[in-house]
């Protein structure tokens, strides 16, 4: 692979994993929150969409014959193990998990697209990728802002736990785009 195809081969890796591991968060939410919780048919929804997300990355890794991480089943297991812990601490903490994963994920988006940008100005345009980044970008931006207004900053430890949870994130999108 050219430098340039290696570098978009791990955009969509990285991408796909991020899907792979917050449908895997809302999944384990769930299952502890069930239906009655506050906040469960926002986290429902919000899960609809990820998994949405998800499924227009694993065509486009099928399209353009990218690997997937291969980390993704561990990814898998610990967003499922996050998502299940944060919804035993309560829907405030569920809502603090997501606030912490999409404040992660808008900046690995944006930075994304500013590379993006930068191959276009240099007459390497991927109008496909960067238009899918740029649309999901905006939903896990109202994602955040969702958490935010139902209450995620009132999540016992909120600092503590939003950064040991943007730790993980920026951590993950480090090796998923390596592995």
């Amino acid at each position: 692979m050219t430098g340039r195809s290696e570098q978009r081969a791990r955009m969509i890796r990285v991408d796909h994993a991020g899907e792979v591991g917050a449908t895997r968060i809302y999944a384990g939410q769930i299952a502890v929150m069930g239906d009655r919780a506050p906040h469960s048919a926002q986290i429902r929804a919000m899960a609809e969409q990820e998994a949405a997300h998800r499924a227009e990355f694993d065509a486009l890794l099928t399209g353009r014959g990218v690997r997937p991480t291969a980390l993704q089943p561990l990814w898998s297991a610990a967003g499922y193990a996050l998502g299940a812990a944060t919804a035993l601490l309560g829907p405030e903490a569920a809502m603090a998990c997501t606030a912490a994963v999409e404040t992660e994920i808008d900046r690995h988006y944006s930075r994304q697209l500013e590379t993006l940008e930068q191959d276009r100005a240099d007459g390497r345009d991927d109008p496909e990728l960067a238009a899918l980044i740029a649309r999901f970008r905006e939903d896990e931006r109202e994602h955040h802002a969702t958490a935010i207004a139902s209450g995620a900053e009132r999540a016992p430890a909120y600092r503590l736990l939003s950064g040991a949870i943007r730790l993980g994130c920026r951590a993950a999108i480090r090796l998923s785009e390596r592995v």
